[in-house]
């Protein structure tokens, strides 16, 4: 009987230390899920950036350059204005048509005249009415003492034009008659694909030479009485020049 006494309390001593053990092993499990826990809560803000990282990968040069020509120009000499644009016409769509506008237009010849082709860009009626790729940009304009004006789009200007004569004359139209209702001053326009001479635009309308610009509209028509201008058949620039 005394040997069964004793192997109870040899049981009793191995069942405690038994519970001692997992105690032990339970506690340690939590406190490293604990820690894993707090680790993931502070990784957690930088581990989001990286994958909005990867979901949105940097902005290349050029958008980020187009959002910065897409903020509107403005000037202390800025007055509302009402604007006479160059269009195709919905009616007509082998034509350009006249519509007025409100824009807030700088005194400068030069800020006016950035001012006016960017809205010819980014303001066009609809799709149908767009004369420029909606792709492209104004990335500078110069205007020289004789009358000379120089504007220089982004590459857009010709790999998003649809290829064609008639297409780029309307084009080429649509930015001299809008600069020439709307800035005096200007007689003969050149255009520039980012900063270098184009033998084209869009493999087609020479862009050598300079391109005459008319004189300013004295009075922009309503958009309700719009105004139809018809590309020429043969649009080519000044030959003397080349």
């Amino acid at each position: 009987m005394q040997w069964r006494g004793r192997w109870s309390r040899i049981k009793l001593f191995m069942n405690r230390g038994a519970g001692s053990t997992l105690s032990k092993g339970l506690k340690t499990t939590i406190l490293i899920l604990s820690a894993m826990v707090v680790v993931g809560l502070i990784a957690l803000p930088g581990l989001r950036q990286a994958i909005l990282r990867l979901q949105n990968p940097p902005k290349t040069e050029e958008q980020s350059r187009r959002e910065v020509m897409e903020e509107p120009i403005s000037t202390p000499t800025d007055v509302q204005v009402q604007a006479q644009m160059y269009w195709l016409s919905a009616t007509s769509p082998n034509t350009l048509e006249a519509t007025a506008i409100q824009l807030p237009l700088s005194a400068d010849p030069v800020e006016r005249s950035r001012q006016l082709l960017s809205a010819l860009i980014l303001r066009a009626p609809s799709p149908e009415k767009r004369t420029l790729p909606a792709q492209a940009s104004l990335l500078a304009f110069y205007l020289q003492p004789d009358g000379t004006a120089i504007a220089d789009f982004s590459d857009e200007i010709s790999s998003e034009m649809p290829s064609g004569i008639l297409s780029e004359e309307l084009a080429e139209q649509s930015i001299v008659q809008t600069l020439g209702a709307n800035v005096t001053g200007i007689k003969q326009l050149k255009i520039l694909v980012h900063g270098q001479e184009a033998e084209a635009l869009a493999g087609h309308l020479d862009l050598y030479g300079f391109f005459p610009v008319a004189g300013s509209a004295p009075v922009a028509p309503s958009a309700s009485t719009p105004t139809t201008v018809t590309a020429p058949s043969k649009k080519q620039a000044n030959p003397s020049t080349k």
